[in-house]
């Protein structure tokens, strides 16, 4: 079983990305940080198989982190799960070897298909030789028109789009059904068998406010984008 050492800041994503990684049998999460020096420190005494990582925390940076393991000569291997996207940031990380690279917010099946490019990795690399169709194989990459998978029976695809265009631009509490029934002029029944998909997606977070003054609201948002 490959252990997993997930440094992120935020709580909610950090908790998204361990309930994701521990759906697959394959992997134990082992320590989670919200600190790159503590993760550090921890990581150097015990060397992990896979660090789940973001790139802006307190401390220190992900590469940062990563230059201060490799100079230790511990060669973990790095998914990155983070909003850094500026083309300098990315260019650094994919110099440092990492397996994959997440931007926030991710689905659980884009997830998934990194932890399946980290088990691939290892694979492919455990024996003494590497052939060319296995390597060929390692280095290739999804179109991303098939990172998304097609909506189940009785979805639509465009109101699944409308539905995430309106997160995206919902305030940091959230939205409720209501109001993003009123957003899309959508039933609110609708809404909400749509918004259940999303959240079993790992697309959407559901939460309840109870600080309403009267009954309590559920709230739709998309995972942490810190």
């Amino acid at each position: 079983m490959y252990q997993v050492v997930i440094v992120e800041d935020d709580p909610m994503v950090s908790l998204l990305n361990k309930t994701f990684t521990e759906r697959d049998a394959r992997f134990q999460v082992a320590q989670s940080f919200r600190d790159g020096r503590a993760a550090l420190e921890w990581i150097s005494v015990h060397p992990a198989d896979l660090l789940i990582l973001d790139v802006y925390m307190p401390g220190i940076t992900g590469a940062e982190l990563l230059h201060e393991l490799r100079a230790r000569d511990v060669h973990t291997d790095a998914i990155m799960v983070t909003a850094a996207n500026d083309v300098e940031t990315v260019d650094a990380m994919l110099h440092l070897g990492v397996v994959d690279y997440l931007f926030k917010p991710f689905t659980q099946q884009r997830f998934q298909q990194a932890l399946d490019r980290f088990c691939r990795h290892r694979e492919t690399m455990a024996g003494r030789a590497v052939s060319q169709e296995a390597l060929d194989k390692l280095l290739s990459r999804s179109h991303p028109a098939q990172e998304r998978s097609a909506p189940p029976k009785g979805f639509q695809q465009s109101t699944l789009d409308l539905l995430r265009d309106c997160l995206r631009n919902a305030p940091a509490a959230g939205l409720s059904s209501e109001a993003l029934s009123q957003a899309t002029a959508l039933s609110v029944v609708t809404v909400r068998r749509y918004m259940n998909y999303l959240v079993e997606q790992g697309e959407a977070i559901s939460a309840v406010n109870y600080d309403t003054g009267g009954r309590p609201c559920r709230l739709y948002h998309l995972p942490g984008l810190s």
